[in-house]
């Protein structure tokens, strides 16, 4: 993928590619292969996002601690009061 953020100036985002097999099992249970856990440091209890791309199952890692990723993204420090109003922003624009 490319995104460019001008003329000469542009993001090119290369995917390692890892795969491994496995099996469903018991109550559509899912086991992550060891190498691909460790790969992405997956730890136990930890939320994922999964979603349907075509015919393709993705399986996002969700950060264990989503007000740290916030507090880079954001670049200062912030309360969680102000995470409540812009949830509350976002929500109220959400059906235009």
């Amino acid at each position: 993928m490319i995104r460019f953020l001008s003329d000469n100036l542009y993001i090119l985002r290369v995917r390692d590619i890892m795969s491994d097999e496995s099996v469903i099992g018991r109550r559509y249970t899912l086991v992550i292969p060891k190498a691909i856990r460790e790969e992405l440091a997956l730890k136990q209890g930890q939320r994922v996002l999964i979603r349907v791309e075509g015919k393709r199952i993705i399986i996002e890692p969700l950060p264990l601690d989503p007000y740290k990723v916030m507090e880079e993204v954001v670049g200062e420090p912030y309360e969680e009061e102000e995470e409540v109003k812009a949830e509350e922003w976002l929500k109220s624009r959400a059906d235009r």
